[in-house]
């Protein structure tokens, strides 16, 4: 588990960066973190994997998140959204630092033959069915990550000045826990902070690598729902109605110039139409066509461009095709969308240079990411706003990449 011991000294280091750490060894750092990583850590984070939970049910997890915190000597604050946990290490005069781990594993069986390997199985609360639980996302990495950080910090009390609030999230892989946290008025109990940091281990990238960008590591996110109103007939007969499956999938072309024409092009954006759902059987035009989409962008000015551009692609199509007024598609965008995630230039250039300096330069990477994924952590940085930086640690050794193991 190389990718838990760097991250463990990562973070540690981004606090020596946040809080001025004066003559803190390298050497007793790296020392103490490789001791208590054998000691207690790979135990713990076994221990993670082997007893993963679903989104908000997360109560066995949090409770020994919440003991461990403790036990290292932090004031810890349980049920906070839910099932999250808040716990704060105040050591006189200086910056509030938040460092956030998220909890929650996702309905998948494990197969890689571990040891430790999760045979859990749970009651979905939100379908009623009872599933395997995996942690598939590496969440079991980021709690125990989280857990070494206290530890270390508790330690080394002596060395910094300020506050450090550690943040155990429910409900990230649902992207509703750190929207709940902060529901239940997180900043106001608990103090805003200074700055924020969150990482994610990364099966893409190899371990021993910490990768950390200016701009954008994760994308916002919106889901929108359709309705496209037609005239039904029969299939025989088209001209006697109006197809609404005709008209949705001229929609679904016309929403694709959206990025391509009215983007700048070094602007990312994406629309992706998952679910396009009509009729009933194959000679009757139905009555209306319904389409499902996500909608990904790096920053607020671009969200509001693409959701616009739906809207008026959409009704105008609707009336080029002849709908009157009445029969104008429904368009609903969900309020479940989560903000584009934007590192703070400064912030993420002031830590890339600690660890470079601590690590190595071969170490450190900024490796523009390829696609456009999306989570949660920017509900606790966009409004209000919090410098933040996060940042991904490999997860895969060298030998997998050379194709010399197989995964």
């Amino acid at each position: 588990m190389k990718s838990l011991l760097l991250s463990t000294f990562v973070t540690v280091s981004f606090s020596a960066s946040a809080y001025a750490l004066d003559s803190l060894s390298q050497d007793d750092l790296s020392d103490a973190v490789l001791t208590d990583y054998e000691t207690h850590l790979l135990p713990l984070f076994q221990h993670f994997h082997q007893n993963p939970e679903l989104s908000h049910q997360e109560f066995k997890t949090a409770t020994r998140l919440a003991n461990e915190l403790s036990d290292a000597g932090y004031h810890v604050t349980r049920n906070v959204g839910g099932t999250g946990v808040v716990a704060t290490l105040k050591n006189g005069e200086g910056p509030l630092v938040m460092m956030r781990a998220d909890m929650d594993a996702l309905p998948i069986k494990e197969q890689t033959g571990l040891p430790y390997a999760s045979n859990i199985t749970q009651v979905n609360n939100l379908t009623g069915e009872t599933v395997p639980v995996m942690h598939a996302c590496g969440h079991d990495v980021h709690v125990t990550n989280l857990v070494g950080t206290a530890r270390q910090m508790a330690r080394l009390r002596k060395h910094w000045s300020g506050t450090l609030m550690l943040i155990g999230q429910p409900a990230e892989e649902t992207d509703s826990g750190a929207r709940g946290m902060m529901q239940d008025n997180l900043w106001q109990r608990f103090g805003r902070p200074d700055y924020a940091l969150a990482m994610h281990v990364l099966s893409d990238n190899k371990a021993g690598t910490i990768d950390v960008i200016d701009g954008a590591p994760g994308a916002g996110s919106d889901s929108v729902e359709i309705t496209v109103y037609g005239v039904g007939t029969h299939g025989a007969e088209p001209h006697m109605g109006k197809d609404p499956i005709v008209l949705a999938s001229q929609i679904v072309l016309a929403l694709q110039t959206l990025v391509s024409r009215e983007l700048a092009p070094r602007e990312p954006g994406v629309i992706t139409v998952g679910a396009f759902n009509a009729g009933a059987k194959n000679n009757i035009i139905p009555e209306a066509a319904h389409l499902k989409l996500t909608v990904r962008n790096t920053n607020l000015e671009t969200r509001q461009k693409l959701l616009d551009g739906i809207k008026r692609i959409t009704i105008n199509m609707a009336r080029a095709a002849g709908m009157p007024d009445d029969k104008l598609p429904d368009i609903v965008f969900s309020r479940e969308m989560t903000p584009p995630m934007v590192n703070n230039s400064g912030l993420a250039q002031r830590l890339k240079k600690v660890w470079q300096t601590k690590l190595g330069q071969e170490v450190v990477t900024s490796i523009k990411p390829q696609g456009m994924g999306a989570e949660d952590f920017p509900y606790f940085t966009t409004e209000p706003y919090i410098p933040s930086v996060y940042f991904m640690v490999g997860g895969t050794p060298q030998e997998f990449f050379d194709g010399k193991r197989a995964i």
